[in-house]
């Protein structure tokens, strides 16, 4: 078996997919969006269930993955169709977050560059409320870095 083998890129597209889909989980947990949260966990599970089918030679799982890749091409457009606004989507909706809290993405508050400011309250200390808390400036919005994530995410599936 050779090096270049469709089993070793298998392998290999699956570890990338692996360590991308962990570290966006991590940044949907910190931003309290619900829906991606469930629908990373379910692609980091049927990651793994390719990359098992890909080592233990199941064709089933490794089929099983290909089909959920449909699922998750389409999960990524809509994503990002949603941050760029297009179709009659909105990025303020709180779709992501299941309406559940009002947070929206943790790189809105928190991407490189930003620069934020704290407005004056009575109730609140040490800036527990993200809602008292505006963006004046950033490098690269947010709404860009998590297109970039969707893209990753195209890109590698």
């Amino acid at each position: 078996m050779g090096c270049c083998s469709g089993r070793c890129m298998l392998i290999l597209l699956c570890s990338v997919q692996l360590i991308t889909a962990v570290e966006r989980q991590v940044f949907d947990f910190l931003g309290y969006q619900w829906a991606p949260i469930m629908v990373n966990f379910f692609h980091i599970i049927m990651v793994i269930l390719g990359l098992f089918g890909a080592v233990q030679y199941q064709s089933r799982y490794v089929v099983t993955y290909l089909l959920w890749m449909f699922v998750w091409i389409g999960w990524n457009v809509f994503v990002s169709c949603l941050y760029l606004d297009l179709g009659g989507l909105s990025k303020d909706s709180h779709i992501l977050s299941l309406g559940v809290s009002s947070h929206s993405s943790w790189w809105k508050n928190n991407g490189p560059g930003c620069y934020s400011q704290s407005l004056p309250s009575d109730r609140w200390q040490d800036n527990q409320n993200p809602k008292l808390t505006t963006v004046l400036s950033c490098w690269v919005k947010y709404q860009y870095i998590e297109v970039l994530h969707c893209s990753t995410q195209l890109l590698v599936s």
